[in-house]
């Protein structure tokens, strides 16, 4: 478990998700929409999986399957962090595999943009 998480564990909440991905607010506008490729409808937003991933790597889970348990066993994960519905494993990997690094880029752009403005103010 990462120090930021056990440090914060008791205030992890949806005030602090929410105040953590503030930043990503603005990016997410102007990032293109995921598109299925097939004829089934996409499972989750590229808005989903940075979450996902996010919450991947601050509660420091041993394994995608691990974090999928997690986000259909734990009430706040299942909530605050899975995207509505849930999400099946293979719809999952299938995401984190093979799409939104095109998004990924503008969003780590942009954040840096932020951050240098910040830095700098």
């Amino acid at each position: 478990m990462s120090l930021l998480i056990r440090y914060h564990r008791s205030r992890l909440d949806r005030r602090s998700v929410a105040q953590l991905f503030t930043p990503f607010k603005g990016s997410l506008e102007q990032v293109t929409v995921l598109e299925a490729r097939g004829n089934r409808p996409l499972q989750m937003t590229f808005e989903d999986q940075l979450k996902i991933l996010t919450h991947y790597h601050l509660e420091e889970h041993s394994s995608g399957r691990h974090l999928l348990q997690v986000l259909t066993q734990e009430d706040f994960a299942a909530t605050h962090i899975a995207p509505p519905g849930g999400i099946q494993k293979s719809a999952f990997f299938e995401a984190i595999n093979s799409r939104g690094l095109e998004q990924m880029i503008h969003v780590y752009q942009d954040l840096q943009k932020q951050a240098t403005a910040f830095s700098r103010g």
